[in-house]
């Protein structure tokens, strides 16, 4: 496959593709060394994952520049970068704990039966990844699946694929690890042949791919965890402090160009504040600037899949032929071949619009008034998507009413997409937007695991006359 630059527009790299046989053998390979892998308990494992942490500590450089030209901006490929270290070792930190040895214990509802849970770990777990922040997604689920001992293999995201190569060379230096995790190439048929192949598969995209991997899961009996897409409301309430609120805002709506399932993309404002807020938010998106002449100037990097940026525009000429408006300049500036996308207020928006309804996955800021709470809550509501939210005011205990009443799975108050700092929280997706255990917190690690209970009877059975 040739891959386009997201700076330049070029195709300037070629990914080889694996067959569906490849992906086979690959299986089979890492089925054979996960029996091993599981054995050898938590802390073989944290040792293993220890050495993998070194190593890619030290292509840190190589892997660095590889996302840079995946994505098309560093200081984001940086802090990429160290989330995942920080990750790897939390999870190591953590693992040990969540996989101590279970005491036999007495049922409560039959005095004479001993009760030892097991835990069984899946033995081949697929994860697909996406091309937003291509590092962190991919390993974001296979770092606890490798600690609770299942064997991996990875698709990322054939967008942003340059990454794998050095990510690759970091795994291959560790050969106890080589032997359990593979990394996979290529586009949907791979992904077709992991599916088909897995015990258990990890996915994060788009609602209607995960739909079409949620059904291939069900025909094969395998479960499917699903991070899927999102629409994150922002409710303002009337105590907001205005310039914490679009402080928060203009960062979750705009940050990484808006290119982030948890980014806010519709915004309701009590219309107390609804005219103070827009020339204040405003003002402040005026100053982002885009990273178009050097990739270390500017805030904002390319729209890294040329796809997206059709989606963008098309939002915002739905909305402007349905009556919104629009403040500030072209929402897309070609620049050498690049597509890079500005901070865009849109206002007197409705429900009717596709910019209010579907996800944009770019900096868009649609913003519609409310007067009673009860309306600005039905509004959030009303999405087939329920990923997170924001909830914004002064009095926290009434911005936590307002959150128990949002159909999503994590609400930040008085911030935006806490979830990308905050990774000890357990969440599940609302409506279309997921299915499936949590990828945060403990579960993060748990949901690789079938519960095991083996019974041991103590005294003597049950005759079968006996009532």
């Amino acid at each position: 496959m040739n891959i386009r630059n997201p700076r330049t527009g070029l195709e300037d790299y070629k990914l080889q593709v694996d067959s569906a046989q490849q992906i086979e053998l690959s299986t089979h390979d890492i089925r054979a060394a996960q029996i091993s892998w599981h054995e050898k308990g938590v802390a073989y494992r944290v040792d293993v994952i220890s050495k993998w942490l070194s190593e890619i500590k030290k292509a840190e450089k190589e892997i660095v520049a590889a996302l840079t030209s995946d994505t098309g901006r560093e200081n984001l490929s940086r802090l990429e970068f160290n989330a995942i270290c920080g990750l790897l070792q939390g999870w190591m930190f953590a693992a040990p704990n969540l996989l101590k040895q279970k005491e036999v214990r007495a049922s409560e509802t039959n005095p004479t039966v001993d009760i030892l849970q097991q835990l069984s770990p899946y033995a081949l777990v697929g994860v697909i990844s996406p091309w937003n922040f291509p590092l962190l997604l991919a390993l974001m689920d296979t770092i606890p699946a490798l600690l609770a001992g299942s064997g991996v293999i990875l698709k990322p995201s054939e967008v942003t694929p340059r990454f794998i190569d050095p990510l690759e060379k970091t795994i291959k230096a560790v050969p106890e690890l080589n032997a359990i995790i593979k990394l996979a190439r290529g586009a949907a048929d791979t992904g077709k042949a992991i599916v088909q192949q897995v015990d258990a598969l990890c996915f994060t995209g788009s609602v209607a791919t995960g739909r079409k991997i949620a059904a291939a899961c069900a025909d094969r009996f395998i479960p499917a965890f699903l991070e899927l897409g999102g629409k994150d409301p922002a409710i303002v309430l009337p105590d907001a402090d205005i310039d914490m609120a679009t402080d928060a805002i203009l960062r979750s709506c705009a940050g990484a160009g808006g290119q982030a399932c948890q980014s806010l993309e519709r915004i309701y404002v009590h219309s107390s504040l609804h005219d103070e807020f827009i020339e204040v938010l405003t003002q402040k998106a005026k100053q982002v600037t885009l990273n178009t002449t050097s990739i270390n100037d500017g805030i904002l990097g390319p729209i890294i899949f040329k796809n997206q940026a059709e989606i963008i525009d098309a939002h915002v000429q739905d909305a402007l032929a349905k009556g919104a408006k629009k403040i500030g300049d072209d929402v897309l500036e070609n620049n050498t071949g690049g597509i890079w996308a500005r901070p865009i207020i849109l206002t007197n928006v409705d429900h009717t619009m596709d910019v209010m309804r579907n996800e944009t996955f770019g900096p868009l800021m649609p913003i519609m008034s409310f007067d009673k709470i009860e309306e600005a809550i039905r509004l959030a509501n009303d999405s087939i998507y329920g990923l997170s939210a924001s909830v914004f005011s002064k009095d926290v205990e009434q911005a936590i009413e307002v959150a128990s009443k949002i159909d999503a799975g994590a609400i930040s108050i008085n911030d935006g997409s806490l979830t990308t700092k905050v990774f000890d929280a357990e969440k599940n997706a609302f409506k279309y937007s997921g299915m499936n255990g949590s990828r945060m917190g403990e579960a993060g690690l748990m949901r690789f695991f079938r519960k095991k209970a083996i019974l041991i009877q103590r005294d003597r059975p049950q005759r079968i006359d006996e009532v």
